[in-house]
């Protein structure tokens, strides 16, 4: 090989490494859009499921209260459903957010390329 196809095979390199870098950066950018269109999601779930359970308690409290005749009743009785909810949220911590949060982070980073 001659000084000539080394330049060429530097040149060469240098293309082949700047593609790839570019490759790199729309993939890491495709990537991380698609983790925080997910992550926008799941906060618009829990702003409208908020209110959604709100308004649910709001309604039982007030079939409770006209039931039992006693409001303050109506509402422990809500406070004792809201907290064996969160009794539940946190005994099954793992299988309802750690694994799926997992599972979905683990499929969007370490998924092999379709093209490789």
């Amino acid at each position: 090989m001659n000084e000539i196809d080394y330049k060429r095979l530097i040149i060469e390199g240098k293309n082949f490494f700047s593609r790839e870098w570019d490759y790199d950066k729309f993939t890491a950018v495709e990537k991380m859009s698609i983790l925080l269109s997910a992550v926008a999601f799941i906060a618009v779930l829990f702003v409208i499921g908020t209110f959604v359970l709100h308004y649910l308690l709001a309604a039982l409290i007030t079939v409770l209260a006209d039931a039992l005749q006693c409001t303050w009743m109506a509402y422990l009785i809500a406070a004792a459903l809201l907290l064996l909810l969160l009794l539940v949220v946190l005994a099954f911590k793992r299988q309802l957010i750690v694994d799926p949060v997992a599972r979905f982070l683990s499929k969007l980073f370490l998924k092999p390329e379709d093209n490789e």
